[in-house]
C-alpha cells in the first residue's frame, strides 16, 4: 500500500489502492448474487477519478462499465457511499459497475451477456484511473487495479449432466449429502441449455435441474420447434423426485417467458404436485396449436402475424402472448392450481404481455376462491429478462441469424431493471424458503 504525498490535485502514477470486499464471507469464491464493496484509498483530496470494470464474456467479447467520482477530503472514494457524477450510471449505486456493464465500443452488434460455462468464473478487472475519463480513451493513468472472480458455482456445488429416458438437462446439487429441496428450471424459446440460474440456486442450498426442450443437439430435431411433449416435462419432474438427494415432496418449478406456460401446464397435471411455482414474464397459454397426441407443437414462426417492429427493424413478440391471441385449447386451466404461485412482472416488457397474463391468472384464481395462492411482484422500468441480480440488461439483442438476421426487443432500462432483479431475487429466495423448507 502506497500513501500519496503529492499536493491536493496532484497525482503519482503509483498513488492509491483499490479494495474489494465481499458481503458473504462464507464463500471463499464470490457468487454473482453477492454484493461487493469497492473503495479507493491514498488518493489526493477533492480530485476527479474514474473507477472502471472490464471483463470478457465466454464468447470473448469485452464488456465494460465506468463511473466518475470526486475523492473526499480524506483522499478516498467509496462506491457504497459516494455518488457517480458521470459514466455508465449516476448517483450512489454500489453495484452499478456490474449491472452497468455494456459491450465495449466496436463490439459486435446485438450482444447479450449470458454465462455459458458455469464451471469457470467471470474474471473482472477493476481499475482506478486518473481524471474523469472513458476506458475507450486510453491511454490514461492507472492508479490502482484489482481482479475479482465471480463464480456461479459456489465451492462444493456439483454439476451433473443428465441424458436419461430422453431427458436433456443439467442437475446441480449443493455441497453435502442432502436431501435437498429442489427446483425445476425452465427458460424460454431462445433454446439450448441455460445453467447459470440453477447453479446459483445450488449455491444457495437448493438442488436445481435446468431442462432443455428446444434448440439442443441432444433433442429430436428440427431445432426450430419443440419436439417434446407433456411426457417429457413430467419425466423431468419425476427424475428430480426420484433422486436420492432430493426431497420428493419439496420441489418447485420456475419459468421465464415461454417457460411460464410450461410451468403452469406441468403444474396442471394431476400426478405432478409441485410445492410452489415462480413465473417471470410469460403467458398462461400459447399461440402454437398442439398438433398430435404427444403434444408436440407447430413451428414457432406460426405466430408471426402478431410480431411488430420498431423503426430500426427490431421485432417485438409482446402481442403474441396477449390473452386474446392465445389459442383457447392451449390456455392452462388455472382454476386447478393448488400450490402458491409468484408472478413477476416487468412493466416495460417488450417481449411478452406480462401485465395482461398476470391479471388473467390473478382474476381466475380470485374467482375460484384461491386468491391466497397468488403473489404478484411488479416493477416499473423493468423489461422481459428479469434474471439473477447484477446481470446487465440488454434492451435489444440478436435473436436469429438464419433464415434472416433478426434482433428482438426485451425492454427494460438499466437502473430500474437492475433494482427489479435485486429485489425479485431476494423475494424469490424468501418464497422458496417458505414453501420448500418449512
Amino acid at each position: 500500500m502506497l500513501h500519496c504525498t503529492e499536493e491536493p490535485g496532484m497525482y503519482s502514477a503509483h498513488c492509491g489502492i483499490i479494495i474489494m470486499n465481499f458481503c458473504h464471507l462464507q464463500h471463499k469464491a464470490q457468487v454473482p448474487d453477492d454484493k461487493i464493496s469497492i473503495r479507493g484509498h491514498f488518493l489526493p483530496p477533492r480530485c476527479p477519478v474514474t473507477v472502471c470494470a472490464q471483463m470478457q464474456s465466454d464468447d470473448g467479447d469485452l464488456w465494460e462499465a465506468f463511473a466518475h467520482f470526486n475523492t473526499n477530503l480524506d483522499g478516498t472514494v467509496n462506491l457504497t457511499r459516494d455518488p457517480s457524477v458521470g459514466g455508465s450510471y449516476l448517483g450512489c449505486e454500489p453495484m452499478g459497475l456490474l449491472w452497468g456493464l455494456q459491450p465495449a465500443p466496436g463490439a459486435r452488434e446485438g450482444l447479450r451477456l449470458r454465462k455459458k460455462k458455469v464451471e469457470t468464473p467471470y474474471v473482472m478487472l477493476m481499475s482506478l484511473l486518473k481524471g474523469h475519463v472513458s476506458p475507450s480513451e486510453r491511454p490514461s493513468t492507472e492508479l490502482a487495479a484489482v481482479t475479482a472472480e465471480r463464480w456461479y458455482m459456489a465451492p462444493g456445488v456439483r454439476r451433473i449432466e443428465i441424458r436419461q429416458k430422453g431427458v436433456v438437462g443439467t442437475l446441480f446439487l449443493p455441497p453435502g449429502p442432502g436431501p435437498f429441496p429442489a427446483m425445476l428450471d425452465l427458460w424460454g424459446m431462445g433454446g439450448g441449455l441455460v445453467e447459470y440460474r440453477s447453479a446459483l440456486f445450488a449455491s444457495r442450498g437448493y438442488a436445481s435441474f435446468s431442462l432443455a426442450y428446444i434448440g439442443h443437439k441432444d433433442l429430436p430435431g428440427p431445432q426450430n420447434r419443440i419436439n417434446v411433449g407433456d411426457p417429457y416435462f413430467k419425466s423431468a419432474f419425476q427424475l428430480l423426485q426420484d433422486h436420492p438427494q432430493v426431497y420428493p415432496d419439496r420441489i418447485g418449478i420456475i419459468g421465464l417467458s415461454f417457460g411460464v406456460y410450461l410451468t403452469l401446464r406441468l403444474a396442471n397435471h394431476s400426478d405432478i404436485k409441485p410445492s410452489c411455482l415462480i413465473c417471470i414474464n410469460g403467458p398462461a397459454g400459447s399461440t402454437i396449436k398442439l398438433r398430435d397426441a404427444d403434444d408436440r407443437t407447430e413451428q414457432m414462426e406460426n405466430d408471426q402475424k402478431y410480431w411488430t417492429y420498431d423503426d430500426q427493424g427490431n421485432v417485438s413478440f409482446r402481442a403474441v402472448s396477449l390473452p386474446a391471441n392465445l389459442s383457447p385449447e392451449s390456455k392452462v386451466k388455472l382454476e386447478h392450481l393448488t400450490c402458491p404461485l409468484m408472478y413477476i412482472v416487468g412493466e416495460d416488457d417488450l417481449s411478452a404481455s406480462s401485465i395482461e397474463n398476470a391479471n388473467l391468472i390473478e382474476e381466475t384464481l380470485s374467482a375460484t376462491g384461491k386468491s391466497q395462492l397468488f403473489t404478484r411482484l411488479s416493477y416499473p422500468g423493468a423489461g422481459h429478462l428479469i434474471e439473477p441480480p447484477y446481470t446487465p440488461n440488454s434492451r435489444v439483442s440478436l435473436w436469429s441469424v438464419k433464415p434472416q438476421k433478426l434482433a428482438t426487443l426485451w425492454g427494460g432500462h438499466l437502473a430500474p431493471h437492475a433494482a427489479a432483479q435485486e429485489d425479485s431475487w431476494k423475494k424469490i429466495l424468501e418464497f422458496m424458503e417458505t414453501n420448500l423448507r418449512h
